[in-house]
């Protein structure tokens, strides 16, 4: 059960390293990366979507 835990932090470091590259490419040529963006924004809400069915899931063992 533990190991989902670190599964549902991994997706906010992704969304962290997709934010950092759509801000450097930024900065670096002026042009938005729309992708980096949507899939910080999908790993974002990953994080959300697990963290919610982990406390469904262990609300399930209890009972």
């Amino acid at each position: 059960m533990k190991l989902f835990k670190f599964f549902q932090y991994a997706y906010l470091f992704f969304a962290v390293i997709f934010i950092y590259d759509a801000v450097s490419k930024y900065m670096e040529t002026g042009q938005v990366e729309y992708t980096s963006l949507l899939l910080a924004a999908a790993a974002i809400f990953m994080f959300f979507f697990r963290k919610r069915f982990n406390k469904k899931f262990e609300n399930k063992d209890r009972n």
